[in-house]
């Protein structure tokens, strides 16, 4: 665990350290926003930000945000700042720390940031096979392409295979390859220097640099454009790039991870992916199996994503009704552990009475089917009663139940939407996206800090 401390903590920024270090953290420190932005930039990099609730919060994750460098930020301060921990929270912060700092808190912290980082749930055999292979590959310094369908938890995979690794003590960076635009992702990966093209106000260290000493996951690299490619293929067999604007080239030492849902063999048949990169990055292939083909962790996972979304949403546990399991034992589940995820988390917040239900609403808004009763098979007499709260979501699309759980779970997290995303289980950019639809339908959608009504 890589600690970088933001600020003066009050005087206490020796207490926190030594607590941190005992705990296992390699720490560090700067003294204002600016300082800490040119480190993560520079490559010297943090897995997580102590930052003094004196500072503009706010300004940092935002401008985290833009610069696509995920990392979480916890406040630190003194109890007299409530109003300032309560704000800290809103702008973005994963948590508050009182000072002077409590060693099991700071302790809890950093164990939550760990585990958040790569605990896999599994009981399944078909999960336990393909642990113990990425247990015994993981020392080793061979590249490792992790596959499987869409959200079976590839990026998942390939931080615990870091973990178990002699680099663990090292830095983990991942890349979306789907994610950033062609022309910005050479800058991404390769960095750039200042002047480089316009916006390049300064020097920037690339994912490859950032990651030297540790590894570096590529995700979705099948959607890595044929030039970039090239370019990749050389990095991994000299172990060397050449940043954008660069005039000589950077020696690196770094463990390769790709992550691919895409058959990557046809996509080499089809002219879409280099072969020599395939073989160089295939060495080992660790194929995570489906959800459908690992049953057994359906009900395991399910339980940990219920207890996950009632604390996060600051409601009672309820336990997950036999129905409900029945349920979910027979869905198909075609988006995997993402598609469960999503699913437990609505039933969290929508379900009535004592147990967590799973009706049509909520596999439907994931989109999935179930099937229905015929029509015959309902008495004629049999009128739905609308009226109550059981009758909220009767003659509604999937569209308008999920646009209003949107709206609010971001008027619960008070307009911050990287908060909201993590609620909801969707990326930031896919919460922006629909953000974007509703505003242009005319829907009033919160800013960061509106706490009241806008549903029309």
């Amino acid at each position: 665990m890589r600690l970088l401390i933001v600020g003066s903590l009050e005087g206490h920024i020796s207490t926190a350290g030594k607590i941190a270090i005992s705990r296992g953290a390699k720490v560090s420190h700067v003294d204002s926003i600016e300082e800490a932005l040119a480190a993560v930039r520079s490559g010297q990099g943090a897995e997580l930000l102590m930052v003094d609730v004196k500072l503009n919060i706010g300004d940092l994750v935002t401008r985290l945000e833009t610069e696509r460098i995920n990392v979480p930020v916890v406040s630190c301060g003194i109890g007299t700042h409530a109003d300032a921990a309560v704000e800290a929270i809103r702008q973005g912060a994963r948590e508050y720390i009182p000072l002077p700092p409590d060693p099991e808190l700071i302790a809890a912290v950093l164990e939550a940031v760990a585990a958040e980082s790569h605990t896999i749930i599994h009981r399944d055999p078909a999960m336990k096979a393909v642990i113990s292979l990425a247990d015994q590959i993981a020392p080793s310094e061979a590249s490792v392409l992790i596959t499987g369908e869409s959200g079976t938890g590839k990026e998942l995979m390939a931080r615990h295979i870091h973990m178990k690794s002699n680099r663990a003590s090292h830095s983990f960076i991942a890349v979306n390859c789907a994610a950033i635009p062609e022309n910005l992702l050479e800058s991404e990966l390769f960095g750039h220097e200042k002047g480089a093209f316009t916006g390049a106000v300064a020097r920037r260290i690339g994912k490859f640099e950032e990651a030297d000493g540790g590894t570096l996951l590529l995700d979705e690299i099948s959607e890595l454009h044929p030039r970039l490619q090239a370019k990749l293929l050389r990095a991994v067999q000299e172990r060397e790039i050449d940043r954008v604007g660069g005039v000589k080239p950077i020696k690196i030492d770094v463990r390769l991870l790709a992550t691919s849902n895409r058959n990557l063999q046809e996509a080499v048949r089809d002219g879409d992916f280099r072969e020599d990169l395939f073989f160089r990055l295939n060495v080992v292939n660790v194929r995570l199996p489906s959800l459908r083909d690992r049953p057994q962790d359906i009900e395991i996972l399910a339980n940990f994503f219920a207890d996950k979304y009632a604390e996060a949403n600051g409601v009672a546990r309820k336990p997950i009704g036999q129905e409900a399991l029945g349920t979910m034992r027979r869905h198909g589940w075609p988006g995997n552990v993402r598609e469960l995820e999503n699913t437990m988390h609505r039933s969290v917040l929508l379900s009535q009475g004592a147990e967590l239900t799973m009706d049509a609403n909520m596999l439907q808004l994931s989109g999935a089917t179930i099937p229905t009763a015929p029509i015959d098979a309902v008495a004629p007499s049999a009128t739905p009663d609308l009226a109550g709260e059981e009758g909220r979501f009767v003659r509604r699309t999937v569209a308008e139940v999920e646009r209003d759980l949107i709206i609010d779970t971001l008027q619960h997290c008070l307009g911050n939407r990287t908060h909201a995303a993590n609620i909801l289980g969707i990326s930031i950019r896919t919460l922006r996206n629909k953000l974007k639809l509703y505003s242009e339908d005319g829907l009033a959608v919160p800013m960061p800090g509106e706490v009241d009504s806008l549903r029309p």
